[in-house]
């Protein structure tokens, strides 16, 4: 007998009040606090992935953009 996969429920956007379909990873490290390998990870709908890259960005945590 096969198994059948449980449906998996979309990421929702990290915005404040956004409830969108993410479809980006936002990677981001505070360095004062987390160690140098431990990764953070907000997503992001389309409309909202620059804005969230460039809050981590300006406070130097950002490490990455990814597609889901």
């Amino acid at each position: 007998m096969s198994e059948q996969a449980e449906p998996v429920e979309p990421a929702i956007c990290s915005a404040k009040g956004c409830r969108a379909a993410a479809s980006y990873a936002v990677i981001w490290n505070n360095p004062r606090i987390h160690a140098p390998e431990r990764e953070k990870v907000w997503v992001a709908c389309e409309e909202h992935r620059q804005s969230l890259a460039d809050f981590l960005d300006v406070r130097g945590f950002l490490r990455r953009v990814e597609r889901l």
